[in-house]
Parts: structure tokens; C-alpha cells; sequence
């Protein structure tokens, strides 16, 4: 079976994501956390390229349900995911 390429379009969806406001919302994360879960599975690559997107993301910038979202998809893919401080 071939290796997924679902975190290179996990990716550069993310790019678009941050270039369009400079922001990611709970819609496009979502939309992203989507990618990763289509085949039913989320890999070390997709896992990897999801700590790198919510890296980018400001801690100013996180609302109550992002930060629900945040705190679930950790829980659920065994990740701690980082904010950037201001």
C-alpha cells in the first residue's frame, strides 16, 4: 500500500488558511482535521504537519470553541499542541 499524501494537502491547505487573514478559525482547522481523517486513520505525517499548523496559531487569536477543539484533538491523537505567546 502507498504512503499517504494527505499531509501535503493538509498543508498547503493550511497555507491558504493563514494567507487569506492571516488567521486560522475553527471552520478551516476543521476542515484540515477532515483531510487527516478521510481514510479513517491519521498518520505520523498528518499528525506532525497538524502540530506544525496549530503551532503558527496566537494564543490571542483562540476563542473558547478553538481551544475546546485544540484540547480534544490532543486528547484524541495523544499530541500536545503548543500556542505561539505574543
Amino acid at each position: 500500500m502507498a504512503e499517504s499524501r494527505d499531509y501535503l494537502e493538509m498543508a498547503f491547505h493550511s497555507i491558504c488558511c493563514f494567507t487569506d487573514d492571516g488567521r486560522l478559525d475553527l471552520g478551516e482547522l476543521n476542515r484540515i482535521v477532515a483531510i487527516a481523517e478521510a481514510d479513517g486513520t491519521v498518520d505520523d505525517n498528518e499528525k506532525r504537519v497538524l502540530q506544525g499548523i496549530l503551532g503558527r496559531v496566537r494564543e490571542t487569536e483562540v476563542d473558547a470553541a478553538m481551544q475546546a477543539r485544540i484540547t480534544q484533538l490532543g486528547q484524541q491523537l495523544g499530541l500536545e499542541f503548543a500556542l505561539k505567546g505574543d
